[in-house]
């Protein structure tokens, strides 16, 4: 079976969605979306809570595991990414952060004209309908993506913030503003107290579209190329395999692990890694699946007597989510519209740093191991995440077959200074959680650390972290020169005509935050390129 449209779309994740609804909105041209996961009809994704049972249960996922970890003492990572329409908008925690303004700067410093700071909000505020401070020099309304506040936030936020601010970390009114340093409600992609993901955003609205065809549970096996210009995809669906031509362009939007994968399967990357699995090199690119970068958590988790404010296994927990599915059905507020990630806080480590270089994300009970072990009883985590981390990583192929899962090698901890700064991030949110004004709800720590024992820590953070879900960078922007970038600032790969890479796996350097409203930008910014050249 053979079809042909304009663009051919490669990935129903965030940018995916952005990509073939802003490129749709044209009806002189013709676009086709490929998902490899199913439709996001699932009440475990419009329900923001969810999201927990989703990630325990591996559901809308593709589950992968990183190589052992040799700064995690050998442990294999876990590596939970969305595979249903939305991508990871449909199964994560929602969190809306911009990321800091000297990472973008930093991006254009490298070679990257158009994609500094100043260059590229104008696409954040195209994208954003926000909900919590309207229209300013920062923020827009209008936009496709709702971002509000949390509807019925847990009574333990005021004490988290009354404590960082009791640290030295300031609240502030917009963490995504004039300034990142500080704390305060998280701010995240929900409307009317449900998720709001990029499939909701920008495919759900435009199903009817004439020019728009969405093809779900299509897993891409390659590109298809015509000497080195791209001119479609294969993919297999229902087990029958399916052809689809682009006569302008395709664009690879399969993530920072499926596009190097798929560009790689396709014949395009480093020459003797390919040969290596059999695949004939059509376009020798080194930088391909290089560059690997993703952000690292550690949790601190405390244990409560306060079922009032937190999340557990319990008689009255469970009576609570009873009654709170119902509330939810009915007016949707209550404990089903929580993202569990209530507040977030951005501090430095080192007070010598440009920009704050930790992430603090308050949780409203016990997450530990992804949500994956669970504990009786009642509780709240800090996750402490190191935002501009050093180690570089690879993602490379497992075999020639496309249903294999690549080798994901984040590298985590590997750079001394990751460890260094992310011993003195646990230190000071140590400080915060045994702060006053947390007393009221402090229990026993589930996995105690002593806090003036770096040793200790370092023991403790190669035990107890893993990724806080963000990679990027393994199809980095960069000026040809440059023997490892794989795009150019239009995201058009070195090389190779009519192909495109548009997702996170084009950052050349990680941005200091959660990485999913800096896709959505980046896609907005691409359609924008696109558009304007005809």
């Amino acid at each position: 079976m053979q079809q042909e449209f304009d663009y051919v779309v490669i990935g129903g994740g965030s940018a995916g969605c952005v990509m073939a609804s802003r490129l749709s909105e044209d009806p002189g041209v013709t676009v086709c979306l490929l998902e490899a996961g199913g439709p996001d009809r699932s009440v475990l994704i419009h329900a923001p809570l969810g999201f927990a049972a989703s990630a325990a249960l591996g559901l809308h996922n593709w589950n992968y595991q990183t190589v052992p970890q040799k700064g995690l003492h050998g442990r294999r990572g876990f590596q939970p990414r969305g595979k249903v329409m939305g991508g990871s908008s449909s199964v994560n925690a929602m969190v809306y952060t911009r990321g800091n303004k000297l990472d973008y700067d930093g991006w254009a410093a490298l070679g990257n004209p158009g994609w500094s700071y100043q260059e590229v909000l104008p696409f954040f505020k195209r994208a954003e309908n926000n909900a919590c401070f309207g229209a300013d020099a920062f923020r827009a309304t209008g936009g496709p993506l709702n971002v509000s506040y949390l509807r019925s936030p847990s009574l333990i936020n005021d004490a988290f913030l009354a404590a960082c601010a009791e640290n030295g970390v300031p609240i502030i009114n917009d963490y995504n503003g004039a300034s990142q340093f500080g704390c305060g409600p998280s701010q995240v992609t929900q409307k009317d107290g449900e998720r709001w993901s990029a499939a909701k955003a920008y495919i759900t609205p435009h199903l009817q579209r004439a020019n728009l065809s969405v093809i779900t549970q299509a897993h891409t096996q390659r590109i298809l190329f015509a000497d080195k210009q791209a001119t479609g995809a294969e993919f297999v669906k229902n087990g029958q395999t399916q052809t689809v031509l682009a006569r302008r362009e395709v664009i690879l939007s399969a993530g920072a692990y499926g596009s190097p994968q798929l560009l790689m399967l396709s014949g395009v990357g480093p020459a003797a890694h390919l040969q290596q699995h059999g695949i004939s090199v059509l376009h020798d690119l080194p930088g391909v699946g290089q560059n690997l970068q993703d952000h690292i958590t550690t949790v601190l988790i405390y244990r409560s007597h306060r079922s009032d404010a937190t999340f557990g296994f319990s008689v009255k927990g469970a009576v609570s989510i009873l009654r709170a599915l119902l509330e939810w059905r009915k007016k949707r507020t209550g404990l089903i519209t929580t993202n569990i990630a209530e507040s977030q806080g951005f501090l430095f480590a080192d007070q010598a740093a440009p920009s704050p270089d930790i992430q603090l994300a308050l949780c409203t009970g016990i997450v530990d191991d992804h949500t994956r072990k669970n504990h009786l009883g009642h509780g709240y985590t800090l996750h402490v995440t190191l935002v501009r981390p050093k180690s570089r990583g690879s993602v490379r192929l497992a075999s020639a077959d496309p249903m294999q899962a690549p080798l994901i090698d984040p590298q985590f901890l590997n750079h001394p200074d990751d460890l260094a700064t992310l011993i003195k991030g646990t230190q000071i949110s140590v400080d915060i959680m045994q702060s006053a004004p947390l007393a009221p709800y402090r229990g026993a720590m589930l996995y105690p650390l002593q806090r003036d024992n770096p040793q200790q820590i370092a023991q403790f953070l190669a035990d107890r972290s893993d990724t806080e879900y963000h990679p990027c960078g393994t199809c980095k922007m960069g000026p040809a020169e440059d023997g490892m970038a794989v795009v150019d600032t239009s995201l058009r790969v070195h090389g190779i005509g009519h192909l495109r890479v548009v997702d996170a796996s084009i950052m050349p350097n990680i941005v200091s935050g959660n990485t999913n409203a800096p896709t959505i930008m980046i896609a907005e910014k691409t359609a924008d390129t696109m558009r304007a050249r005809g």
